[in-house]
């Protein structure tokens, strides 16, 4: 009976413990990087990394390049008052050559998705956020197609604008790649030029079909002067 009594005071003793409110550390973990994840997971928050030591600031690391990525833009950002690099990015051209269809379509749906919100489907500056003025934006976005301003501005300066933001329009840096926004520049050209992509360069052997009447007529030159 006794032995009774004391089994079950054991018994109580243990589910009382194993019901209670203390906290027991979990112990040692092998391997921690295995059983918690170290990676950023989607949609969480900074702080969250912060938190295990982990500073991120979803930039890429400095002076690095992704694989099969055009060489970044040499200019940086001007500073607040200052226009000095605006005004040098008039003499970058667009790295990449003209666009084949496939290409120009993709540029004309990077476009629509990034740009036409704002400056409309036909360039003219009257997209779904102004809306002939009935839209969420009081002010026209820029007319891309019809502005003298914007039809005649270099290449690089568009670039520039799209890299960093100018006026009322922010960076879209984070959500294009370089040759994504070289690509969307392509594609505004063409279309300012009255909807034909900019021409390519002529095949050498074009140029060579091209040189070969001149040599007949050297050759007859040469005959007159014999005689």
């Amino acid at each position: 009976m006794k032995k009774l009594s004391i089994i079950s005071v054991l018994v109580m003793s243990v589910i009382v413990w194993s019901c209670s409110d203390v906290r027991r550390s979990p112990g040692k973990v092998y391997m921690p990087d295995m059983a918690y994840s170290r990676a950023y997971e989607t949609y969480a928050p900074i702080d969250t990394l912060a938190k295990q030591g982990i500073h991120y600031n979803r930039l890429p690391v400095a002076g690095t390049i992704k694989r099969g990525e055009l060489l970044p833009f040499l200019l940086a950002a001007d500073k607040p008052g200052d226009t000095a690099n605006y005004a040098q990015s008039v003499h970058v051209t667009n790295p990449l050559p003209a666009l084949d269809a496939v290409q120009m379509k993709e540029a004309e749906r990077l476009y629509l998705v990034n740009c036409g919100i704002c400056h409309g489907t036909a360039l003219d500056g009257n997209g779904p956020l102004y809306n002939g003025g009935n839209g969420p934006f009081s002010a026209a976005p820029a007319n891309l197609a019809g502005n003298a301003k914007y039809v005649n501005m270099p290449e690089g300066q568009m670039f520039y604008s799209v890299t960093y933001g100018k006026g009322q329009m922010g960076s879209y840096a984070s959500q294009l790649s370089t040759t994504q926004r070289w690509q969307i520049i392509h594609y505004v050209k063409s279309k300012q030029g009255g909807g034909k992509p900019a021409a390519a360069a002529a095949p050498a052997a074009d140029s060579a079909a091209a040189a070969k009447p001149a040599a007949p007529a050297a050759a007859k030159v040469a005959d007159t002067t014999k005689k």
